[in-house]
């Protein structure tokens, strides 16, 4: 170790010369890996209804919807379920309000092109279960859950 050390053998080093291995395998695995797409990924403007978002989660299976600017499709913000389980009681046309209105504004993001190490990171550092995946321009392209890192050994 030492001698890996002083001739600054790294992480990634190691990772790319052992890359059937499972640290090899984590360090190198992309957030485009692992992340959900198509219909997994629930994406809706951010001027539609809670009803609507809220539908559009239970579709994908998801527990949130990632919220997005209509002419540009940049994210905005996002609802989760504890989004929906803390505001439902507030008004009696809760389901009925446009969902910007509710929602979370500046959602923790990952780049799709990252690593997918960073996302667990994210999830750690902020406690949250739901990362949306964005592409250089802010476009939501992917949804990373947390219930998903099991199944790909990464937790």
């Amino acid at each position: 170790m030492v001698l890996l050390e002083r001739r600054g053998f790294t992480r990634d080093d190691f990772a790319r010369l052992h890359p059937a291995g499972n640290l090899g395998t984590v360090l190198l695995l992309k957030v485009k890996d692992i992340m959900r797409t198509g219909d997994r990924l629930p994406v809706m403007p951010d001027q539609r209804t809670v009803q609507e978002a809220i539908l559009g989660m239970t579709k994908a299976k998801a527990g949130c919807i990632a919220l997005v600017d209509e002419p540009s499709g940049k994210l905005t913000g996002i609802l989760t379920d504890g989004d929906f389980r803390r505001h439902i009681l507030t008004s009696p046309d809760f389901l009925s309000q446009p969902v910007h209105r509710f929602m979370t504004r500046s959602p923790k993001t990952v780049r799709f092109d990252g690593l997918a190490v960073e996302a667990l990171r994210v999830f750690d550092h902020y406690k949250i279960d739901d990362l949306i995946a964005v592409d250089e321009a802010g476009r939501p392209v992917g949804l990373v859950d947390v219930q998903d890192m099991p199944k790909m050994k990464l937790l």
